[in-house]
């Protein structure tokens, strides 16, 4: 590749999208051609997410030219494809820190910039809030417009579709944009579509059928015809029949690309009231050929070489827990024939590529349908199969009522293998999976097994499939400790913890997952004893008690907020049996934990080796030296 990295001269006078307005349209190729040599030579420093970005280029630069940002308002789904955005609107100097630590977020976010609409990190919420933000402005008085961006993957959410069923229910001023980059259409259809969409988003077009509908209307039978003839004539062009049934004005499919088309449609929608969709057609990774090849690969990469493609691999230590659920899942499935996997759209997050090739009639993705997904899970829970749902921590905050009320309160046997537990890193407060145990702990029927390593993992995977209630086995994000994993399967005895250290000083460290290691260390310097606690739910109640009676104090170590998790679990459970004992809870505080590495959330939230070291001897050493000096009195 020869394409310059470096110099970027008409991106470098555009300090906001206002500067971007003052262009000719004839510039804005050249601006689209810069920013996207800009994001490859910014990615590949430091990673993130990039071909959804290099998708959205032009459309990123036609929005911000045809509506008068931030005034109008522009709400972007999930927000993998806002780099350009940020780009534009005064972020581009600090687009290489992304996702560090005190860097740009991950994702939009209100708290920075003004442009940042209305913070995402979830998928499909872009067209509710884009409705509820044009409502507003009705209802203010105020005529700015309002636009949202949504990717056809996005749009398989139930979510979607609700807010698209009542937006064109309203009077309201919303653009809904479809991002579709999983088709393509050749340049004779795409010409015709880009004829099409100019004429039919311009204003006489607009009108005309309007003053047409109200005439025809007096008279029902040519109004039948009249309406059946339109829906039959662009059912036969254009794929929109649907969003019309649903009350759109329906433009496209449009060429994503090209920036004339685009520009000359959305100035003709801009001044059209009422709910319109525009239907675009892109392409993931374009500009540059390894991600247009391979956009998968190339979703989020690490830093990579920009000239020869080359993705710079990070040092492995070991497998990390999604391929220890991944090689799992194959191995129960080639033991077990009723074993199904589930994904919520995360077949490669979740380790599930090997289990899809192996296994295709048994491996079911369902989109981005977390709520699908759950309940998909306990219709085939009820006929005897046995679902595994592979699904991420704070996506599953999404299928809540199906877990309580399709999975638990019918005691169906699903496994929930929940990635992503505790602090992910880089992807920020959208993304860290700091609820799940405080949220499933209070379900009834409910197995919650919190593993410690990799071979703890893969026996709590198998025990999960022998029982006959619901269970959920969380793990973090990464590598483990590196301990040998066993091949064969064995079922643990459900609520029984594992005594791994009897210690001398009164003091009891209960660990639950993976933060073990760093007990063990903290427990070896105090003389502590340490155990790993295994299940939070049921809890090891026979061995609280006998810890109860035998130390001075609890501290309970966890990757959960502390509220409602599984030190609360222990502290509940001495209060039912009469048991009051001094008790620190250790585990995610009561606020958002920023992006950065998982390394430094882990120390934002106080839960890196040191950090706890420091906790467990603050709360417990000053208790040591008060009762040794009682001690020194009492003797004396």
């Amino acid at each position: 590749m020869d394409a310059n990295y470096d110099t970027f001269p008409l991106l470098d006078t555009l300090a906001s999208p206002a500067d971007l307005r003052r262009l000719p349209a004839t510039e804005l190729p050249v601006v689209a051609d810069e920013l996207r040599r800009f994001l490859i030579k910014s990615v590949s420093t430091r990673g993130g997410h990039f071909a959804a970005g290099l998708g959205t280029v032009e459309l990123t630069v036609a929005l911000h030219y045809v509506f008068d940002t931030p005034s109008d308002r522009l709400v972007w789904d999930v927000g993998h494809q806002a780099y350009p955005h940020k780009v534009l609107t005064g972020r581009r100097q600090r687009l290489h820190t992304i996702k560090q630590e005190g860097g740009l977020a991950p994702f939009p976010a209100r708290s920075e910039s003004e442009y940042d609409t209305f913070g995402v990190g979830h998928s499909s919420t872009s067209i509710s809030a884009a409705l509820g933000m044009a409502i507003a402005a009705a209802q203010r008085g105020e005529s700015r417009r309002v636009v949202a961006v949504i990717g056809d993957g996005a749009l398989t959410a139930g979510m979607a579709f609700e807010a698209l069923n009542h937006a064109g229910s309203l009077p309201a001023n919303v653009l809904i944009v479809l991002n579709d980059n999983d088709m393509s259409i050749s340049e004779n259809v795409g010409a015709l579509s880009n004829y099409l969409a100019r004429a039919l988003s311009g204003r006489m077009y607009s009108h005309l059928r309007e003053r047409g509908k109200k005439v025809l209307r007096q008279m029902p039978t040519v109004w039948e015809l009249a309406r059946r003839s339109e829906e039959h004539i662009k059912g036969m062009v254009l794929p929109g029949t649907l969003f019309e049934e649903m009350g759109f004005n329906y433009i496209g499919p449009i060429d994503g690309h090209d920036l004339k088309a685009l520009v000359g449609t959305l100035r003709n929608l801009r001044q059209l009231d009422g709910p319109q969709f525009l239907h675009v057609v892109t392409r993931k990774g374009k500009g540059y050929a390894p991600a247009e090849a391979d956009p998968i690969k190339w979703h989020g990469p690490g830093p990579f070489d920009p000239k020869s493609g080359t993705i710079f691999k990070e040092k492995s230590t070991g497998p990390t827990y999604s391929q220890v659920f991944g090689q799992w899942l194959c191995d129960a499935a080639e033991r077990d024939p009723l074993i199904v996997g589930i994904t919520p759209a995360m077949r490669e997050g979740s380790g599930l590529v090997e289990y899809s090739k192996k296994f295709p009639q048994r491996y079911f993705d369902v989109a981005i349908a977390e709520q699908h997904a759950v309940t998909f899970a306990a219709g085939l829970a009820t006929e005897g199969v046995k679902p595994v749902v592979a699904i991420y921590s704070t996506f599953l905050q999404r299928a809540y009522d199906q877990l309580v009320h399709d999975v638990a309160l019918q005691n169906l046997p699903v496994v929930f293998a929940v990635d992503r537990a505790g602090l992910v890193g880089s992807d920020g407060a959208t993304h860290q999976g700091s609820y799940d145990l405080s949220f499933v702990r209070c379900i009834p029927n409910m197995v919650i097994m919190t593993p410690s390593d990799e071979n703890e993992c893969r026996q709590m995977l198998h025990t999960g499939t022998t029982l006959s209630s619901p269970s959920m086995v969380r793990y973090p994000r990464g590598t483990g400790p590196g301990v040998l994993i066993e091949k064969d399967m064995r079922a643990l005895p459900v609520g029984r913890a594992e005594l791994r250290r009897r210690g001398g000083s009164g003091l009891a460290l209960l660990a639950f997952g993976t933060l073990l290691e760093s007990a063990l260390a903290i427990g070896e310097r105090l003389d502590a004893t340490v155990v790993n606690m295994r299940f939070v739910k049921p809890l090891d109640e026979a061995l609280l008690m006998d810890l109860a009676a035998g130390h001075e104090a609890f501290v309970t170590i966890e990757e959960n907020a502390v509220q409602g998790g599984a030190g609360s679990a222990v502290a509940e459970a001495l209060a039912a049996h009469g048991v009051t004992m001094p008790m620190l809870q250790l585990g995610i505080p009561d606020r958002f934990i920023e992006h950065g590495s998982r390394e430094s959330c882990l120390r934002q939230a106080g839960l890196d080796a040191g950090g706890l070291a420091a906790a467990v001897d603050a709360w417990w050493l000053p208790r040591l030296r008060a009762d040794r000096r009682r001690g020194m009195g009492a003797a004396s």
